[in-house]
């Protein structure tokens, strides 16, 4: 197959990719893009003998852009779908960003029994927002910004997000790779600006201690230390110490989207973590 539909309860026609067989890999994307940012692993993983999923989430990709639901409960539930549909077993989920967290909520809902291992990269999860259980956090007024930014120019916003902090090409040496930044912009502008302003207090403000505290399948967390949209002391670090079965690794000096342009490294990573 390349790609389908599957419509959820709510009447969301939720798009997938599925390719290959074997094991399968689900994979969830991250904020506000699609199953296209997962070309590089999903092409890899297939060449290694696995059945890869992508998924474009809800409002974002090919899926529908619907008013309602983008929260991550619909996320999961959505998920959950579409896996249902294809009758997966024994998955490995592995989430980016805002995927991490859907990913998350996924495993810890309607994973019992159906997943393997998780793989949490660069990942929002506990949660991001600063509040007093949450002093590390990054403050409201940050989130707020995001929200100011799309409603006023969503196209330029997106544009600014992928030139400069998400893979750190506002940082010395590291010009912008057009093709890259141009990628990231047409698969943010693909969803519907509704879901993506949404979007920005589920992957924001949604606590998710409880979920990882009740995963027991392997986990690995990987991030970069120069993560400029996560920060990693508040993400991965404490990923770890909640989950029941979690590996750590962190990449010094690797951004955000480090999954592009860092493939060469992570990808051989994620591999051996399948593996073992």
């Amino acid at each position: 197959m390349t790609g389908r539909f599957v419509k959820t309860q709510d009447g969301v026609e939720i798009f997938y990719k599925d390719w290959g067989t074997g094991q399968p890999i689900v994979f969830h994307h991250g904020w506000p893009l699609s199953s296209d940012d997962w070309d590089t692993q999903m092409l890899f993983f297939v060449h290694q003998g696995y059945r890869v999923v992508g998924i474009d989430r809800r409002g974002h990709g090919r899926s529908s852009q619907v008013s309602e639901g983008h929260d991550m409960d619909h996320y999961a539930a959505d998920a959950a779908a579409v896996v249902e549909h294809l009758g997966l077993q024994k998955t490995i989920h592995i989430g980016h960003s805002t995927g991490g967290g859907e990913a998350t909520r996924y495993v810890a809902r309607h994973g019992k029994g159906r997943v393997a291992k998780l793989v949490l990269v660069a990942a929002v999860p506990p949660i991001m927002v600063k509040s007093p259980n949450n002093p590390e956090g990054l403050p409201i007024e940050v989130f707020d910004g995001f929200r100011k930014s799309l409603a006023a120019n969503r196209a330029q916003f997106y544009r600014e997000v992928a030139s400069k902090p998400f893979y750190g090409f506002n940082r010395p040496g590291s010009p912008p790779l057009d093709g890259v930044v141009d990628n990231w912009w047409r698969q943010g502008m693909m969803g519907g600006a509704k879901a993506h302003y949404d979007g920005i207090k589920a992957f924001s403000e949604t606590d998710l201690t409880e979920d990882l505290k009740s995963i027991d399948v392997p986990t690995l967390c990987v991030q970069g230390d120069d993560d400029q949209i996560v920060p990693y002391k508040g993400a991965a670090e404490l990923q770890v110490k909640l989950l029941k079965n979690a590996t750590l690794k962190i990449y010094p000096g690797f951004p955000h989207g480090m999954l592009t342009t860092y493939a060469d490294t992570i990808n051989p990573d994620l591999l051996a973590f399948v593996r073992s």
